[in-house]
């Protein structure tokens, strides 16, 4: 099978989050790719509850790799879009607050350099959570 570029896995995971988002009632707004900081804003209807949101693109079950600082994990949620090459990408879905008190970010120190990720099993019992987001009509 040929190598697809990253950018193309996390383009499509980015707008098949906006597409779920956007039939959810949600104003989505993408941010510049390749930017520091958050992938998605998000407005409700009434224009009185905005959030933004982190995306991870993974082509199959892996972790999800979170860089050198969970620090920099600043948005409001963190969504994994998994198989995002199939009919019917799965999606999980963490409050970031949640995911960086509830111990299911690993750290692991090699070299002098730290790394942070999620394993599938950590990330898993999150399938499905849109109720932790809610629509955007309330």
């Amino acid at each position: 099978m040929e190598k697809i570029p990253k950018q193309v896995i996390g383009n499509t995971g980015l707008y098949y989050i906006c597409y779920e988002l956007s039939k959810r009632g949600w104003n989505v707004l993408p941010t510049s790719r390749n930017a520091k900081g958050v992938d998605i804003v998000i407005c409700s209807q009434k224009a009185n509850r905005k959030f933004t949101i982190q995306v991870k693109s993974l082509r199959k079950r892996n972790p999800v790799p979170l860089g050198d600082d969970p620090e920099g994990l600043f948005a409001d949620y963190l969504i994994v879009c998994r198989n995002v090459l199939e009919e019917k990408p799965e999606v999980f879905i963490v409050r970031m607050e949640d995911a960086k008190r509830g111990g299911i970010i690993h750290e692991r120190i090699k070299n002098g350099k730290k790394s942070y990720w999620i394993q599938p099993e950590k990330y898993e019992r999150f399938r499905d959570r849109w109720d932790i987001i809610g629509d955007g009509y309330e």
